[in-house]
C-alpha cells in the first residue's frame, strides 16, 4: 500500500492557517544514486511524518530535491536524522528567507528525475559540478568585467527579483532555458560563467553540462539565492540581489531587498505579489496588487471572478466534461491581462 496524505487538502489548508505551531521552511537536495526510488520514497514518508514534516519532495534514481516546512521543536532531531542516514548524511539544508506557513501536506513523489531537463545524463559527469562560490566570492567576482552572470531560473521568478547584470533567459522551464542559455553565452565563452538559483540544485546540474560542453570557467553560487541572502545579512555584505526571491509553496515568495522591480499585471501598479486566481479550472499563476486582489476578488479576469461567485455546486456542474487550464507557472502571458 502506497504511504500518503487521505486528508482533503482544503481542511488540511485550514488546519495549517488556525494552527499556532511554530515552523522553519526549508530546503535540501543532494545528487546520488538511489538503486530503488520508490523503497526509499515509503521509508523517507515515514521517517520525515514521524518528525511532522510538511512539503514537497521528490526522489529519483540520481537523487532526492526536497522543499519542506519542520516545527521548530523538532529541527534538531531532522537534522540528526540526516546526519544518521548513509544517503543523506552531509547533505546541506537551506533555511528560508523568511519562514511562515509555507506548506500543508507531506508529499513525496518519485520521478525520473529530480529536476526535469531533458538531458542525456549518461554523456557526462553530473558530478564533475562548477566551482561554488561563497556570497563574499560571487560579490567578487561580479565587479570583474570578464564575469557573465547568468539567472538558470524562469522568467515568472526572475521578474520579480534577480542580481543586478545578470542575464535573464525568458524561458518557461529549466529544460527550455539549458539550450537557451548555451547559445546566449558562446561570445562569452572564455569568460567567468557565474550562474544561480534558488537553492543550487538546477545550477549543479547546469554547471557540470556547460562544462561538458566545452565551457572552461563555469561557477555556481553556492546555496543560491537563499543562502546569498542569509550570508550578506550576516556578514554585512553589500546585497547584489534587487527584489524578492520567488519561491515554490504556499508564500510563492521571500524579500530578500526592499525594491519593487515589476508590475501587478492588471493594472500595473509596482507589485511583486505573485498569486494564483482563485478560479479552481484556470489558477494562473500573476502577480497582483491589493487594490486588483479586492476587485477581481483574487480572479485573473471578470470572466473568473464572475465564475467562482456561483455555487461550487454550480461549478462544477459548468466544469463537468471541460477541460481545465493549469496556467499556474505561465505567469501572467494571457491575453485578457492589460499589463504584462
Amino acid at each position: 500500500m502506497k504511504l500518503r496524505n487521505l486528508t482533503d487538502k482544503k481542511v488540511l489548508k485550514q488546519q495549517l492557517q488556525e494552527s499556532n505551531e511554530e515552523r522553519i521552511t526549508l530546503s535540501f537536495y543532494k545528487y546520488i544514486y538511489i538503486t530503488d526510488p520508490h523503497a526509499f520514497r515509503d521509508q523517507l514518508f515515514t521517517d520525515l511524518l514521524a518528525l511532522r514534516v510538511l512539503g514537497r519532495v521528490y526522489i529519483a534514481s540520481e537523487g532526492t530535491n526536497a522543499q519542506i516546512s519542520v516545527p521548530v521543536e523538532t529541527h534538531d532531531q531532522l537534522q540528526d536524522f540526516l546526519d544518521n542516514d548513509t544517503s543523506l548524511r552531509g547533505i546541506r539544508l537551506n533555511l528560508a528567507v523568511e519562514h511562515g506557513k509555507s506548506f500543508y501536506a507531506l508529499k513525496i513523489k518519485v520521478r525520473d528525475k529530480i529536476v526535469a531537463d531533458g538531458l542525456n545524463d549518461n554523456t557526462f559527469d553530473v558530478t564533475d559540478k562548477g566551482i561554488h562560490l561563497s556570497a563574499e566570492e560571487f560579490n567578487r567576482l561580479a565587479e570583474d568585467p570578464n564575469t557573465v552572470i547568468v539567472d538558470m531560473r524562469n522568467h515568472y521568478e526572475s521578474e520579480v527579483g534577480h542580481f543586478e547584470n545578470a542575464l535573464l533567459p525568458d524561458v518557461d522551464t529549466f529544460r527550455d532555458s539549458l539550450p537557451i542559455v548555451e547559445d546566449t553565452l558562446k561570445p562569452y565563452k572564455d569568460k567567468h560563467i557565474v550562474m544561480y538559483c534558488t537553492g543550487g540544485i538546477r545550477c549543479e546540474k547546469a554547471s557540470a553540462y556547460f562544462k561538458h560542453r566545452g565551457f572552461p570557467n563555469v561557477y555556481q553560487l553556492e546555496g543560491g539565492i537563499i543562502k546569498y541572502a542569509q550570508d550578506v545579512k550576516a556578514k554585512g555584505l553589500p546585497n547584489k540581489f534587487k527584489g524578492k526571491n520567488f519561491v515554490f509553496d504556499e508564500r510563492l515568495g521571500e524579500r530578500v531587498s526592499e525594491e519593487i522591480i515589476s508590475y501587478c499585471h492588471q493594472c500595473g501598479k509596482p507589485c511583486d505579489t505573485h498569486t494564483n486566481c482563485k478560479n479552481e479550472a484556470c489558477h494562473l499563476l500573476f502577480i497582483q496588487c491589493e487594490e486588483c486582489r479586492e476587485k477581481y476578488h483574487a480572479c485573473c479576469s471578470d470572466a473568473c471572478k464572475d465564475f467562482v461567485s456561483l455555487s461550487e455546486e454550480e461549478q462544477r456542474k459548468q466544469r463537468k466534461g471541460k477541460a481545465t487550464e493549469r496556467n499556474i507557472f505561465r505567469k501572467g502571458r494571457a491575453d485578457h491581462l492589460s499589463q504584462r
